[in-house]
């Protein structure tokens, strides 16, 4: 059970930040409006909040965190712009989520 819990909070803190960085690139590159920031950081601070959720320490979150972004960032791609990942994409990521799980099941709580 830790395990899921573990694997869902990674992913819901994945997808805060990159909610809370793809609206302002909405802004930026595609003319939404400027209250778009507003959930922008509104996101990003429920990013910054569920990090510090996690029960490892900082630093093996912030290394761990970062395979599941990638994943979740490339599902973004292909349900949010419409682009299908390759297989690069697919074989880099499946590498990546074996060191994040390497990195996360591993250790016996801080």
């Amino acid at each position: 059970m830790f395990e899921l819990k573990t694997i869902a909070l990674f992913v819901v803190t994945a997808l805060a930040e990159i909610v809370g960085c793809y609206l302002p690139y909405l802004w930026l590159k595609q003319d939404a409006p400027a209250w778009i920031l507003v959930p922008a950081a509104v996101s990003l601070g429920v990013f910054v909040w569920l990090l510090s959720l996690h029960p490892a320490a900082a630093g093996r979150v912030y290394a761990a965190y970062g395979g599941v972004y990638v994943a979740t960032a490339l599902a973004w791609l292909r349900v949010v712009d419409g682009i299908k990942p390759s297989v690069s994409d697919f074989v880099g990521v499946a590498v990546i989520l074996l060191g994040t799980a390497i990195i996360v099941f591993s250790y016996k709580h801080d």
